[in-house]
């Protein structure tokens, strides 16, 4: 549910076909859509401009709503890699990137994402901008791995840090509040990056790698 101030900022902006379509493709399958806010959406395009980013990854593709948004962002001949679990979201991520008109910027690597993370980088493979949006069990671990991936100066950026107010509840202690409690204090404190994080939606951060 979006607050009123949310709601209003988003009255300001047109629908953008593409990203709706995204949507539809999740209601068509049946699949509870847990895309990026789309303040936030339009927060990565600009992020991924603002910084020149060639070459970028996201943690978690679902129908592909952040993928586009990120591809859009990227500098030319710049290249999308997006890790999923689940091979049908994947595909289906595929199929809306390539609707958007982004299909060829962006390469899919389906499996857990703490070992797709770990083959890229062995693989030496490294990062301008890296977007961590999956299971919030494994937030530490992405976070580690992705300053791991990252050029210097490269961004970090995380959505889903309130977990719909689990976070601020001492109650809820299940495995992905506690995870994202400690990934808030490890991306806020971690003498590598630069951190400042949003408060509106649902929680978002944003790093940059010294």
């Amino acid at each position: 549910m979006m607050t009123q101030e949310e709601a209003y900022i988003e009255s300001l902006y047109p629908s953008d076909p593409h990203l709706e379509h995204v949507k539809e493709s999740l209601r068509e399958l049946g699949v509870h859509d847990i895309s990026v806010a789309p303040g936030y959406g339009r927060l990565l395009t600009l992020l991924v401009r603002l910084s020149g980013a060639k070459a970028a990854l996201e943690i978690g593709a679902l129908g592909g709503y952040s993928g586009i948004c990120i591809a859009r962002g990227l500098a030319e001949g710049g290249s999308l890699c997006s890790l999923e679990l689940e091979p049908e979201y994947a595909r289906l991520a595929q199929r809306n990137l390539g609707f958007a008109g982004l299909g060829e910027k962006a390469e899919f690597r389906t499996g857990e994402a703490l070992d797709r993370m770990k083959e890229l980088l062995a693989e030496g493979r490294r990062f301008d901008f890296i977007f961590i949006d999956a299971d919030k069990g494994n937030y530490p671990e992405y976070l580690e791995l992705a300053v791991s991936l990252s050029n210097s100066g490269g961004l970090i950026a995380a959505d889903n840090l309130f977990l719909r107010g689990k976070t601020f509840k001492e109650t809820s202690q299940g495995r992905s509040a506690t995870q994202v409690r400690l990934f808030n204090q490890l991306i806020a404190n971690d003498s590598r990056l630069e951190c400042a994080v949003l408060p509106a939606f649902d929680g978002f951060a944003i790093a940059r790698v010294k």
